[in-house]
């Protein structure tokens, strides 16, 4: 028992090492381990250049808005606010069309657009939402869909969150700004849900077709087991 103890204290002699050495080395290795994780997901997309884009528009407008005045602030007194103001508007507004025309197809596979269909002989005018899918059989990659399905819920809740504060501090231009951006995202997320949802259904549907002929095949082949 004695020698079984002795030679336990002396590994544990062996392991540790003086000054917090031991300590550093392991935060070393574990941010070392957390960077190579970030860097392997990206590479596990299969989309990178996509995900990447789609990342920055999404937080590109918010961290311009919490942080752009004091940046630009640092190049330019005169204006500050219009550039400021104008600047985040371009940005929503690129941060919408490259999720409706590049983002969403690409990552999940899914893309809406509105017509104005023309009903009956009255001259009247209705809007049709058009669902676009991907073959079902096209590989949807994971890390793809969870960004996208992620960022693309949290923004509006993120814009919310500063339009309340913008509210208390009597920012009324900013919270115009803030509900145009509210907007367009809730938009997008209306329509990539509505759209998933209609993927889900016709795959549904095409697989009880699929299933009901399958069935009925095999039941008129007189060799079918």
């Amino acid at each position: 028992m004695n020698a079984s103890s002795n030679n336990y204290t002396q590994i544990e002699s062996d392991i540790s090492t003086p000054n917090g050495a031991s300590e550093g080395r392991t935060a070393g290795n574990t941010n070392a381990l957390d960077n190579f994780t970030w860097a392997q997901k990206l590479k596990e997309s299969s989309h990178p250049i996509a995900l990447v884009f789609y990342i920055f528009f999404r937080l590109g407008p918010i961290f311009l808005y919490m942080f752009g005045s004091f940046i630009i602030g640092f190049v330019t007194e005169k204006n500050r606010f219009i550039l400021h103001f104008i600047l985040i508007v371009l940005l929503v507004c690129a941060d919408f069309w490259n999720i409706k025309n590049i983002s969403g197809r690409l990552l999940v596979g899914l893309r809406w657009w509105n017509e104005i269909a023309t009903e009956g002989t009255n001259g009247e005018f209705e809007n049709v939402w058009v669902f676009e899918t991907a073959n079902p059989e096209r590989y949807i990659n994971p890390i793809d869909s969870k960004v996208f399905w992620a960022l693309l819920y949290a923004q509006p809740v993120i814009w919310s969150l500063l339009g309340i504060l913008a509210l208390f501090k009597l920012e009324f231009l900013y919270l115009i700004l803030i509900i145009i951006s509210i907007s367009l995202s809730v938009t997008n997320g209306l329509a990539y849900t509505r759209c998933d949802k209609f993927r889900k259904a016709n795959g549904l549907a095409s697989d009880l077709v699929s299933r009901t002929t399958n069935n009925l095949l095999s039941r008129l082949n007189p060799f079918s087991s």
